[in-house]
């Protein structure tokens, strides 16, 4: 019961912090928000996926599986691509609606367009001054396991080089795996 309520609290905060996004999103055309899905996972992946709004709202249908959006669905007005196989939005899901999440299988999603600034221990976070480690995480493939004991021995510093655990204290933990090397922040 706690995780879930620990679900529906991050849901909360994620979807506040869009509240900072720019009003510019808003005139986006559907060909726009398109495009910039599109740049979240390599062409043979996103030009065949079906291309979701932050919303919901079908911009685009696809034909292998993949769902593509113009930013993290999560929060309103993101505009951070990414991709997602059917355990990363059964994950996203989860999220959005407070519940468990669980899988048997390995989960992956794209975003070679980068992320937002984010505290790597706490979604919560958002102070950037709280002493955490913060990463603004540049192209990165993440991954949700069956169970942590899969990934023990990964890092949770993203500046440690390869890849690494964000989130691992809460029920939102997954791998994070960068495709180019990050400084530690000065």
């Amino acid at each position: 019961m706690r995780g879930m309520n620990q679900f529906a609290m991050i849901a909360a905060l994620l979807g506040g912090v869009g509240s900072l996004g720019t009003s510019a999103a808003h005139a986006e055309t559907a060909a726009d928000k398109i495009a910039r899905a599109m740049t979240a996972a390599p062409a043979n992946i996103s030009e065949q996926a079906t291309v979701l709004d932050l919303d919901g709202a079908v911009l685009q249908e696809g034909t292998n599986g993949w769902v593509c959006f113009p930013g993290v669905p999560l929060i309103p007005g993101d505009t951070h691509p990414m991709c997602n196989d059917a355990v990363w939005m059964k994950w996203i899901d989860a999220v959005s609606s407070g519940d468990a999440f669980s899988t048997d299988v390995v989960g992956v999603s794209y975003m070679l367009a980068g992320d937002a600034m984010v505290n790597n221990s706490n979604p919560m976070a958002t102070d950037q001054n709280d002493g955490g480690i913060w990463i603004e995480e540049g192209p990165h493939i993440m991954l949700l396991f069956p169970n942590k004991d899969m990934v023990a021995n990964l890092p949770d510093d993203p500046y440690a080089g390869g890849p690494y655990i964000m989130w691992g204290g809460t029920p939102l933990w997954h791998v994070m795996a960068p495709i180019e090397a990050q400084d530690a922040a000065q």
